[in-house]
């Protein structure tokens, strides 16, 4: 087991970028994450923590003693589904999947590669779909992942069940599809 040293050299300067990004994201909602005592709500809660070698809590843990380079290259950051549900348990009101979310970020900015990277392509299927339709499309999502991902024939057995059950669209519903390619234009102009 490697042991990681406390606080290394630059580490301050990571925590700081995350805790700013944090209050960009959201100004009331963000929490420094040295606020976190470590009680493990959010890994309780996690619908992903069992396919994680370092948990919400850990991560969290990692960035506070400033081995944020550890969490960057972690499968963890990667398979966090952003259900909100660590953020919405944390008694110190830190914004755990905004970390996540910051940490994927800040992995792409120094080129490192995603560590489990099927859960990659399907982050960007799900954002290219939401940007496409203005909301999810979930056989254009499927089609876009199963490509990509190479699985091209994966879960096709289900599709005519959840077809004639009326589960599964053949068209996407309307929506304010113009307004939502806004928000990810604006979002991409403010990196």
């Amino acid at each position: 087991m490697e042991i990681l040293a406390l606080n290394p050299p630059g580490s301050e300067k990571d925590i700081e970028a995350i805790n700013a990004r944090l209050e960009t994201l959201d100004p009331d909602a963000a929490k420094s994450v040295e606020t976190c005592y470590q009680c493990g709500k959010c890994t309780a809660g996690c619908p992903a923590a069992d396919q994680m070698e370092f948990p919400p809590n850990q991560i969290i843990r990692l960035v506070q003693i400033g081995q944020v380079n550890v969490a960057l290259k972690s499968v963890g950051i990667w398979r966090c589904v952003s259900c909100e549900t660590c953020s919405t348990r944390c008694p110190q009101k830190v914004n755990i999947a905004g970390v996540m979310n910051t940490l994927r970020l800040m992995a792409r900015e120094r080129g490192i590669q995603p560590a489990d990277r099927e859960a990659d392509m399907f982050h960007q299927a799900f954002l290219q779909n939401v940007r496409m339709f203005g909301r999810l499309f979930e056989p254009m999502l499927v089609g876009i992942y199963n490509m990509r991902s190479m699985h091209l024939f994966h879960d096709a057995d289900k599709g005519p069940l959840l077809l004639s059950k009326g589960k599964l669209p053949l068209f996407p519903t309307s929506s304010d599809s113009a307004r939502v390619r806004r928000l990810f234009k604006k979002a991409l102009e403010s990196k």
